[in-house]
């Protein structure tokens, strides 16, 4: 527990600076004392977050994010009926999400949009730590009042994702903007879950990535409802694009889907590409169906965290590890008991 004398010490520090974040807390003092300065009444942050006020909107995806006491009440006030166009930017590694990310900001910004980003990095699978450094290809649009980034960790999520991307998404559709941005880690085939939330699914790729093409056509490949060639410049580029709208018009089902030939670094094919991402989005064929798997997916993402909260990784690895070292042991038996 926080003795008297530092809390006093504390508040009196909060008031003076009036930012909770300066104050020097030990991580244990922060979960203990950080409900104090970010949680006031529900119906002013969500007031606040209509108004498209960033600050309260950072401390509610921090609420949120990391389940702090009002994280739920918060979730319940919601009214997730309002609809935000979300854009997910996926593709494997090095292919170019967040420089597309930032030549979009760019065209979008100038049109008079108001922007918010979600760029997800990869987490250490033993500490869950990351670097965040996707937005450090977005510094021009750190104090554009248009534009909103945030930079998440995956934390272990095996989708490219962040496990309260969710949950952040409708606290962001709280707040008054035209499109929501959301770029995935970059990891190849277990990048399919952002399907699963996007109301237009972007796959870039690069001309070299011929070979990948048939790696992955069974995993990211088919995520997609518009596919953009970055470094659309270099060599053999054009057969590249060639053999993906084979590919892509192989696949097709009501939206046809379209192949954007880019270089997100000069910003050429940026204009053909938000008018892809126009045209999908009042896709008549596309809108009844998408709604159906989008809403659904969530719901069952949602219903499962809920089912599993009572799980703690650390504790099954503690019973793990005492389990294995009986004779007989057998993985399928052990797990029946939470089934």
């Amino acid at each position: 527990m926080i003795s008297r004398k530092r809390l006093l010490i504390f508040v009196r520090q909060y008031w003076q600076s009036n930012n909770p974040f300066v104050l020097h807390l030990s991580g244990n003092e922060y979960k203990l004392l950080n409900p104090l300065f970010i949680v006031s009444s529900t119906d002013k942050l969500i007031d606040r977050l209509h108004s498209g006020d960033y600050r309260t909107l950072a401390k509610c995806i921090t609420l949120v994010e990391n389940e702090l006491p009002g994280s739920e009440e918060l979730l319940l006030s919601l009214q997730t009926g309002h609809h935000v166009p979300v854009i997910g930017i996926t593709g494997p590694p090095g292919a170019g999400k967040s420089t597309m990310v930032n030549a979009l900001l760019k065209n979008l910004v100038a049109g008079g949009k108001k922007i918010a980003v979600l760029s997800v990095d990869p987490s250490s699978p033993f500490n869950y730590g990351a670097l965040l450094g996707d937005r450090i290809r977005m510094s021009e649009f750190y104090l554009n009042p248009n534009v909103y980034i945030r930079s998440l960790a995956s934390r272990g999520s095996l989708g490219g994702l962040n496990g309260k991307i969710i949950e952040i998404l409708d606290v962001l559709r709280s707040c008054p903007f035209d499109f929501i941005v959301v770029e995935t880690v970059g990891v190849g085939q277990s990048e399919v879950e952002i399907a699963g939330l996007a109301d237009t699914t972007i796959v870039v790729v690069v001309p070299e990535g011929g070979d990948e093409v048939q790696t992955m056509k069974a995993g990211v490949m088919e995520i997609a409802d518009i596919f953009v060639v970055n470094k659309g410049d270099r060599d053999n580029a054009d057969e590249f694009v060639k053999n993906l709208k084979y590919l892509a018009h192989s696949k097709a089902g009501g939206w046809e889907i379209p192949v954007v030939k880019c270089v997100a670094t000069e910003g050429v094919g940026i204009d053909e590409l938000i008018d892809k991402i126009s045209r999908h989005a009042h896709s008549i064929s596309y809108s009844a169906e998408k709604h159906a798997h989008l809403i659904t997916e969530k719901a069952f993402q949602l219903i499962q965290q809920k089912r599993m909260s009572d799980i703690s990784k650390t504790r099954l690895k503690n019973r793990l590890e005492e389990e294995e070292r009986k004779p007989g042991f057998n993985l399928y038996r052990f797990i029946k008991e939470f089934c």
